[in-house]
Formats: structure tokens, sequence, C-alpha cells
């Protein structure tokens, strides 16, 4: 049994906390800034830093090194090399959002995918939460996360660009999201060529100026940047289909 001391009680810390006791791992405390951090490797198998990218180095010089305990971060950007002076480290980087506490330990435990390297405690870890391990090599860790931040973070953004342009015409956001939800499963199901649908696929022009015509100047950015994305998809779709067969004359 793996005992774990987590350093970070922000919404990722706090999802740990409570996704590891749920699933029987030993979460020995929690230490939050502020705390002294120095013994924090100590009496436990693995230290988990949740804090964010830019505080990970400065948290992993502020703990004593002891012989046999592995340091981890959950950075998805991150390598290992800032947990240095640590001889064990590692990093578990979960696939999944963490907005709050419930929620995030809720995620945690439904077949996440977890980004994994360094000492296998990682993948024990991402096994005990009942997770599927992925590996991610070292010099892919800053193109993997760009890769995540587009899944989540864009996502997001763009559906906030929902929100606002709807609201223009007097609707909630709340009707559009079946619509999203809908795109977002097809996507699973078919593959991005095959579930696109829309003007920009079809190469519909005039559609596409009524639509810039109609949109705020400050949305315009935004949308010619996902018309670029349909666009860029497009091609490679054709790209990637075989040359039919000539005809017989």
């Amino acid at each position: 049994m793996t005992s774990v001391r987590i350093i970070g009680g922000g919404r990722a810390g706090s999802s740990f906390e409570t996704a590891l006791r749920e699933s029987g791992v030993e979460v020995a405390g929690v230490l939050h800034r502020g705390d002294d951090f120095s013994r924090g490797a100590e009496g436990v198998d693995a230290v988990l830093l949740a804090v964010p990218d830019r505080f990970v180095g400065e948290v992993a010089r502020a703990v004593h090194p002891v012989a046999g305990t592995v340091v981890l971060h959950c950075s998805g950007s991150l390598g290992l090399d800032v947990l240095e002076p640590h001889e064990a480290k590692a990093s578990l980087h979960p696939l999944v959002t963490l907005p709050d506490g419930v929620l995030g330990a809720l995620r945690l435990r439904t077949r996440a995918f977890f980004a994994v390297a360094g000492d296998h405690v990682a993948t024990d870890l991402a096994l005990a939460l009942g997770g599927q391990p992925i590996v991610v090599a070292e010099g892919d860790r800053a193109a993997y996360h760009a890769a995540a931040c587009i899944a989540a973070n864009h996502l997001v953004g763009l559906l906030g660009q929902v929100e606002r342009v709807a609201r223009e015409v007097g609707l909630p956001l709340e009707a559009f999201l079946p619509l999203a939800r809908g795109a977002l499963d097809d996507v699973g199901l078919l593959g991005p060529e095959k579930a696109l649908t829309g003007p920009a696929s079809r190469g519909d022009l005039a559609t596409l100026v009524r639509h810039r015509s109609a949109l705020h100047p400050d949305e315009l950015a935004g949308y010619d940047a996902g018309v670029a994305l349909v666009g860029q998809l497009t091609t490679e779709s054709s790209s990637s289909r075989p040359l039919a067969p000539a005809r017989p004359a």
C-alpha cells in the first residue's frame, strides 16, 4: 500500500486527496501554503506536489530529500528535471478537468487517462484510481499539454464566444449546448474529419460572409480562427482520400 502526502490544497490537491482516499490509498495529510514543507517527504512513500507549475521547482527544493520517497508533480507541461534534488522522481498528470474538489475527485476515479513518467509509483497511483496510464516522452510534454489545453481551455473559451453571440439575439447558451455535445459525441464516434459539418466544411463562402457581417468586430478574430481550423481539417481530409480510379474511355 502506497502512502502519499499532498502539498497543495487547491482544486487539484483536494481532488487528489478525496479520490486517493476513496480508492484505498493512505493519504498522510495535506500541506498548505505557509506550512513547513521541509519534512514533507518523511514517513511516506510518495509526495505529490499539487501546486501551480511556476511553484513546482521551488516547492520541490523546499522538501528535504528522503531516500526511498518519490516526489511527484501533477503538471502536464513540466518534465522531471524540475524535481531536483530528489533522486526518485515522477509525474502524474490527469487528462480531466478539476473545477473543484468534489467534481475533480469523481473525474479522477472515472477511468481517466493519466500521463505518467519516471518512477513506477505514478503508474501505481493511476491504476489505484482506476485510471489508464499513458506514457509521454520528456521532450513531448509541452506539445502534449498544448493538446490538453486546446481540448479543455480553448473549448471553454469557444463556448464563451457562443454565449456572447447568442446573447446578442436574445438566446441562452443552454440552447446551444446539445448541439455542442452532439458534435463532441460525433467526434468520439466518427473522428474529427467525418464529424465535420457546416458551411466552412462545404465551402459555402456566401454564408461565411453573412456570418462575418453579423458579428461584432471583437468576435471576428475568434470566428476566423475557427473557420481556419475547419479549413485545415477539410484540406487534410481531402489529401488523405485515395484517388478515384480512372474511368475507362
